[in-house]
């Protein structure tokens, strides 16, 4: 039992007994379905007021930094003199919130409510650096879709899937500090209200960075579909004078070696010269005509090789980025990113249950 005037935290690890966890459904007289549903179901954020006590049901990160990105429910009842949280899966944000009380047991004057607040602000606090990471990586993102980088969408795809996972619990969370800032429930003070405003502040920053970051994802992509359409473009260009200047020339060859009697210049010894010639005349009209429009540089035979056999690589293996794109779509699994250290706020004097 808690001293007078004092309060309890009790944290509902996954693996605790459920006939202790009956124990502090009765000592406490909470809701028996709210806490079997909290340790069964998944839940969206959200208020429940019975009265006696509250029901706030919140998300963060879990402490796996070595997998995908995944989130924990962690179901917070708030009476007068204790607040219990039960967890759905480890959560780095409470556990240092819990360390915190241990080193600066003195810090936390309020009651459970203000202990809850600090937990929702640590909670929003780490979701802000996470997002933070990620906007921090579109600079790099960006150059290589200025680049055509093959990855990018592979890349991109995998961050926004990241930005998914948190932006499915983050508006439902400032949605519950909303109500918890304007809450008229006598277990929650003034004070308490008060760190609730600070933290529904946090979590509309995380709202913007989301949507910012998503829309710089979007750019990104849009980038990468310019570069490739702009290389496809230069390709196309290339093979279009490779074939305008070929034709003609295919026309002259085509037209000298039917085999009929009495063709222009076929009995003259230097019929073949004139021919050649009037090839080369062809083909540097034909150049002249691009060079005139602005599709080609004034000519230059070393440059125009190399443009050519860049074109011809280019086209040659267009399929197989097409391909290798889409096979990285599917395969490439999501980033893995470093979780922030959050600083975390003080809280009140309390005890703890493992």
């Amino acid at each position: 039992m808690p001293e007078p005037g004092g309060w309890r935290w009790i944290d509902v690890e996954p693996s605790e007994p459920s006939n202790d966890i009956d124990d502090v459904v009765a000592a406490l007289q909470l809701d028996s379905l709210a806490v079997r549903g909290a340790l069964e179901d998944t839940d969206v954020g959200k208020v429940d007021d019975f009265g006696h006590h509250l029901l706030v049901v919140i998300h963060g990160l879990t402490s796996d930094a070595d997998g995908p990105m995944s989130t924990a429910q962690i179901d917070c009842f708030v009476t007068a003199d204790a607040l219990v949280t039960v967890r759905s899966a480890d959560s780095t944000a409470l556990d240092r919130l819990w360390d915190e009380l241990q080193r600066s047991p003195d810090l936390g004057a309020g009651g459970p409510d203000e202990l809850l607040a600090r937990l929702i602000d640590v909670v929003t606090r780490r979701l802000v650096s996470i997002v933070d990471l990620l906007d921090d990586q579109l600079d790099s993102v960006v150059d290589r879709a200025l680049r055509a980088h093959p990855r990018t969408v592979a890349e991109i795809t995998g961050l926004r899937s990241e930005l998914g996972v948190i932006r499915r619990i983050a508006r439902p969370q400032r949605e519950v500090l909303r109500e918890l800032r304007r809450n008229e429930s006598h277990l929650i003070s003034d004070a308490g209200r008060r760190r609730f405003a600070d933290a529904y502040d946090v979590g509309e920053r995380l709202i913007h960075g989301l949507d910012a970051t998503r829309a710089g994802l979007a750019d990104a992509l849009d980038a990468y579909h310019g570069a490739e359409a702009r290389q496809s473009t230069e390709v196309t260009r290339v093979l279009t004078i490779y074939a305008a200047v070929l034709l003609p020339l295919s026309l002259v060859v085509g037209f000298f070696g039917m085999n009929f009697a009495d063709l222009p210049l076929i009995e003259e010894s230097w019929g073949w010269v004139a021919v050649v010639i009037g090839m080369a005349v062809i083909t540097f009209v034909s150049l002249g005509m691009f060079v005139a429009s602005g599709w080609l540089r004034p000519f230059s035979p070393a440059r125009a090789g190399k443009v050519l056999r860049e074109g011809v690589f280019e086209a040659s293996k267009a399929p197989v980025q097409v391909v290798g794109a889409l096979y990285e779509v599917t395969t490439t699994p999501l980033r893995r990113h470093s979780r922030a250290d959050t600083e975390t706020g003080s809280a009140g004097e309390s005890q703890r249950r493992d």
